[in-house]
């Protein structure tokens, strides 16, 4: 068995709505993406330490920094935390959104004060 999180079908689903349409160029796969996020934040990893199976590094940090200042991430992790509470089983495979909201989804952002 694998330790990379990766979200299931149903969880998929729930957010499907929450990610932003293609325009032009294909979008790289949302789930590997999102999985890739949800793994760096709950390890406490750098972007650079990304395991491989999640794709480049850098797309994982655009991607979390596009979404994080638009309130979709923030609509998107509710989805998810409802999603995950719907179906919680005591498997230790699915995450604790509480350890991912305390990382936060947001970037820090200077004040410049």
């Amino acid at each position: 068995m694998s330790d990379f999180f990766w979200l299931t079908d149903a969880q998929m689903a729930r957010l499907e709505p929450f990610f932003p349409k293609s325009h032009g160029k294909p979008r790289v796969d949302d789930r590997r993406v999102l999985s890739g996020i949800i793994f760096i934040n709950r390890n406490g990893l750098r972007w650079r330490d990304a395991p491989a199976a999640y794709g480049p590094h850098k797309t994982l940090y655009n991607r979390w920094k596009r979404w994080s200042m638009t309130s979709d991430a923030t609509n998107a992790a509710t989805g998810l935390k409802s999603c995950l509470v719907g179906s919680r089983t005591g498997d230790a495979s699915q995450p604790d959104m509480t350890d991912a909201q305390r990382s936060s989804f947001r970037p820090n952002v200077a004040t410049g004060s």
